[in-house]
């Protein structure tokens, strides 16, 4: 991220439209479970709520700088970080109840990495547990904030489909102002059948 994306996403102005507008929006009527992972969380400002709402929360993101001081902000709290690239987590199959990412999808560098991430996500969500998060939209300003810094839009027409070939089902996009909102979920499993011979 570029110096005035680092000092905008840790400004009060971010954390009011976080708490107030984003992250309710987002996580409405959505199950977090007990075990979730947040998927580039920056600095932070989102790990601060999510924290209070599960039992154990892992952040993943892949900027050292901003992984070291946020380990060492969150030590001795209920929120392991993890120093790592989302596009191949080093977690087991089937590890978390839930998983989220708020605006941070359009930093990965390419299309076919931003759906690498979506499969790993797939991955280490245990059956039956939701993915949600929040992307933007273009507009002038968010051009602007990212001079010099990776944008690769998600196109939210298309998203759907993107989280449906990663392997989610029940996926479902809603346009907002200026962002919108994504939800879906890895399949419960299947009981085996013994069929007999």
């Amino acid at each position: 991220m570029n110096l005035f994306h680092r000092w905008y996403c840790r400004s009060s102005f971010w954390k009011k439209a976080l708490n107030e507008k984003i992250l309710p929006w987002t996580l409405n009527e959505v199950y977090l479970g007990d075990n979730l992972l947040e998927v580039g969380p920056g600095p932070g400002l989102t790990t601060d709520v999510l924290r209070q709402r599960v039992a154990h929360l892992t952040a993943i993101e892949i900027d050292p700088e901003l992984a070291d001081k946020l380990k060492q902000r969150m030590h001795g709290t209920n929120v392991t970080v993890v120093s790592g690239d989302a596009t191949k987590m080093p977690f087991e199959d089937k590890s978390f109840s839930g998983a989220v990412s708020f605006t941070m999808l359009h930093h990965v560098l390419s299309a076919s990495l931003q759906d690498r991430l979506l499969a790993e996500v797939y991955r280490v969500l245990k059956p039956g547990s939701t993915f949600a998060g929040v992307d933007s939209v273009w507009s002038p300003r968010f051009q602007l904030i990212h001079l010099f810094d990776t944008m690769v839009l998600v196109d939210p027409n298309t998203f759907g489909t993107r989280l449906e070939r990663a392997g989610f089902t029940n996926a479902s996009v809603e346009l907002g102002k200026n962002r919108f909102r994504f939800r879906a979920q890895r399949p419960r499993e299947r009981a085996v059948e013994s069929q007999s011979h």
